[in-house]
C-alpha cells in the first residue's frame, strides 16, 4: 500500500485518489451426503486504486486492480493509463470525503468464535435440521469469512473495518416413491442464532417434499396471497431503489420526496428506514467504500416518501447531504397475528421465479414455483400458477405481519397479506 500511495503521490497528474483494500480470512466445510469430505482455510486479498482528474471544470476518475504479480514499473504503467482514461470522464465537480481516521468492527457474536470452531457449529445446526422422513441433505458447503475492508484517500480518509458473514450452500433431496426432487438453497447471514439456522434449513426440507408432491390446481383459485421476507425484501427493496440519489438524478424515480406511496391506504402503513448497520444484519458496514461514516435515515414514513438517500457523489449533485451507501433497510412492523395468516382462503407463496414490481404500468405478480393453498380446512402444496395485481391498489391495502424476519439486508414483516390479487 505504502508503494502505490507514494506513486499516487508523485504524478503530478493526478487529482485526487483512492485506495480500497478488502482482506477475507475464511474456513469453508464441504460435506457430501452427511460425510465431511474437505476442510479449507483460504485468505485473500483485493486491492482497488482509484484516480481522479480534474479537467476542464470536470472530474474524471478510473479504477484498476493490484495484483500480488504487479511489478512497480507496471504499477507506474496501470496509474498513466488511468490518468489518461479518467479525462476521458466527464463526470460534473464534487468533493471526496475528508479527515476521518479509525479502526472499527461491525458488531456481530461471530466475533466470540475462532472461524474453525464457528463453521462447525453452523455445520452442526444445519445438520441437526435434517429430521424430515425421506429426505436429507445431499451436499451441504459451509462457509465463514472474516473481512477487513480498508479506505485511505487523498483527503485525509484512513480506515479500517472488520465484520463476518456466513454462506450455507445445501441440496435439500426429497426420496418419493419414483422419483427424488432437489432444491438449491443460499443461506447468508452474520449473527450464530442455532434455532433460526435450524429452522431456515428445516423449511428447505419441507419445501422440497412439497416441491414432490405439489400439482397445478385444477379449478381457480380465490383469496388473499401470502407473501413471504424473500419476496417483501424485493418490493421494499425497490421502493429504496427509487429513493437513491443516484435514482433521482439519473430521473429513474417515480417518487419525489412528499409522495404518497400507499395512496388511501386501507391496510398497514409501512415505513422504511436505510442504515448502515444493523446487528445481525449481513450488510452492516461502518463506513462505504468512499470512507463515509455511515448512519441511518427514514425513507418511508407511513406510507410517504420522506427523504432520499445515497452515496457521496449523487448526494452532492443533488445538493443533499451524503448518507453513504446504507446497506441496511428496516421495515416496521404491522398488526397481522399468526392466527390472521393461518386462517383461509389463502395462497402462501413459498417459492417464486422472481417477484416482479413495476411502478410504471402499475404492474405486481409473477411465476409461482411453490405454493401453499388453504381452502380453511386443509393446506394443500400448489404449483404452476401465477399470481398478478395492479401495484398501487395492492400497496393501499398491504397489511404486514408483527413478527421480523432478517433476509440478507432485510429486516423486517416476516409475511404480508395482499388483497386484490388474481391467482390464475
Amino acid at each position: 500500500m505504502n508503494t502505490i500511495l507514494s506513486y499516487l503521490k508523485a504524478d503530478a497528474s493526478v487529482s485526487d485518489y483512492k485506495y480500497n483494500e478488502h482482506k477475507r480470512e475464511s474456513c469453508e466445510l464441504f460435506f457430501v451426503k452427511g460425510k465431511l469430505e474437505t476442510v479449507r482455510r483460504t485468505a485473500t486479498c483485493d486491492k482497488q486504486v482509484t484516480v481522479y482528474v480534474d479537467h476542464d471544470g470536470f472530474k474524471g476518475e478510473s479504477s484498476f486492480l493490484v495484483y500480488p504479480s504487479t511489478t512497480e514499473g507496471e504499477l507506474q504503467e496501470k496509474i498513466t493509463d488511468a490518468v489518461a482514461k479518467a479525462k476521458l470522464i466527464n463526470n460534473a465537480d464534487y468533493a471526496l470525503p475528508e479527515k476521518e481516521t479509525g479502526s472499527f468492527e461491525v458488531a456481530s457474536n461471530f466475533a466470540d468464535y475462532e472461524l474453525s470452531a464457528l463453521s462447525e457449529k453452523i455445520a452442526e445446526c444445519v445438520f441437526a435440521a435434517n429430521t424430515l422422513e425421506n429426505a436429507d441433505l445431499n451436499s451441504v458447503e459451509v462457509f465463514v469469512t472474516r473481512h477487513t475492508e480498508s479506505v485511505v484517500n487523498s483527503r485525509g480518509i484512513d480506515k479500517t473495518q472488520i465484520r463476518y458473514s456466513a454462506m450455507v450452500e445445501a441440496i435439500p433431496t426429497f426420496n418419493g416413491e419414483t422419483e427424488s426432487v432437489e432444491l438449491y438453497q443460499q443461506y447468508n447471514f452474520a449473527s450464530m442464532d442455532e434455532a433460526t439456522i435450524q429452522n431456515e434449513i428445516a423449511a428447505k426440507l419441507r419445501e422440497v417434499k412439497a416441491r414432490a408432491q405439489a400439482k397445478k390446481p385444477e379449478g381457480e383459485l380465490a383469496g388473499k396471497v401470502i407473501l413471504n421476507k424473500l419476496e417483501l425484501s424485493e418490493l421494499f427493496g425497490n421502493i429504496a431503489y427509487n429513493l437513491d440519489y443516484s435514482a433521482v438524478y439519473a430521473h429513474a424515480s417515480v417518487f419525489q420526496k412528499g409522495d404518497a406511496i400507499q395512496k388511501d391506504a386501507t391496510g398497514d402503513k409501512f415505513s422504511i428506514t436505510m442504515s448502515g448497520e444493523v446487528e445481525g444484519n449481513l450488510q452492516s458496514n461502518k463506513f462505504d467504500s468512499d470512507g463515509l461514516t455511515l448512519g441511518s435515515i427514514a425513507i418511508v414514513e407511513d406510507g410517504v416518501a420522506t427523504n432520499y438517500y445515497g452515496n457521496n457523489r449523487f448526494g452532492q449533485y443533488l445538493k443533499e447531504v451524503p448518507t453513504g451507501r446504507l446497506g441496511c433497510m428496516t421495515v416496521a412492523p404491522g398488526s397481522v397475528s399468526a392466527e390472521e395468516l393461518a386462517a383461509g382462503p389463502a395462497l402462501e407463496v413459498v417459492s417464486m421465479s422472481g417477484l416482479q414490481v413495476d411502478f410504471y404500468t402499475d404492474y405486481i405478480g409473477g411465476e409461482v414455483r411453490l405454493a401453499y393453498w388453504n381452502d380453511g380446512k386443509t393446506v394443500t402444496p400448489v404449483t404452476g400458477i401465477s399470481i398478478t395485481g395492479k401495484l398501487s391498489q395492492v400497496l393501499s391495502s398491504l397489511r404486514l405481519s408483527e413478527t421480523i424476519a432478517i433476509h440478507d439486508g432485510y429486516v423486517g414483516p416476516e409475511k404480508a397479506i395482499l388483497s386484490d390479487m388474481q391467482i390464475f
